[in-house]
């Protein structure tokens, strides 16, 4: 189940099935229009999710869900993903809603080694958001490349290397789900499995 949580200062967490008649901090409308969206969105059999804890001082209502891409007993990537609510709108996101993900992955170490694979991680959300035909708007964030090389007593680890995309943006509408199976494809790309079929709808796991 999603629940959503109050960020007010004092302000409890409450789920989103309570009577809006008694429960006093039940969310607005389009809030729950948002968590309703995301339950019903189906992600991809690889990618298991889950409702974590939400940020409670960044905006008013907010929930947060945590995600690992996970092939037979090998995890490829993990991300999370925030849905931010202010009802009174916030200047920085041009919106009443901010979406704030994170996707890393594994890389293969000669393409952790490729000064353009940066430019790649963020083209792969814009192309994802573009699939779904998302309408964004004030879309940032960052990619970020990471070796590893061990040395000394620990020198017989394997080098690695990862990619890790943050970015947010903010939604034309309250309908999230098609936001969160966008993150999800990325998810899935950064850790390098190939798109599903068209046709094919996924089952997720919930």
């Amino acid at each position: 189940m999603l629940t959503s949580r109050a960020s007010r200062a004092g302000g409890p967490g409450y789920s989103t099935y309570a009577d809006p008649v008694t429960q006093p901090d039940s969310p607005p409308e389009t809030f729950s229009r948002a968590l309703q969206s995301l339950r019903a969105a189906r992600l991809r059999p690889e990618i298991s999710c889950d409702e974590a804890p939400a940020p409670q001082r960044l905006a008013p209502f907010s929930v947060a869900l945590t995600a690992d891409v996970v092939v037979g007993e090998d995890e490829l990537g993990s991300g999370r993903f925030v849905v931010l609510h202010n009802p009174d709108g916030h200047e920085a996101w041009d919106g009443t809603f901010r979406i704030v993900t994170f996707a890393r992955a594994a890389l293969d170490i000669a393409m952790g080694a490729d000064p353009l694979v940066t430019e790649v991680g963020w083209s792969w959300l814009m192309e994802c958001l573009a699939a779904h035909q998302l309408d964004v708007v004030a879309v940032s964030g960052t990619v970020t490349r990471v070796a590893s090389e061990s040395f000394g007593s620990m020198s017989d680890r394997p080098a690695s290397a990862e990619l890790e995309i943050r970015a947010s943006w903010t939604p034309a509408t309250d309908l999230l789900g098609e936001h969160l199976l966008a993150w999800g494809d990325l998810l899935c790309t950064a850790a390098g499995l190939p798109p599903l079929p068209a046709g094919v709808v996924p089952l997720g796991r919930r």
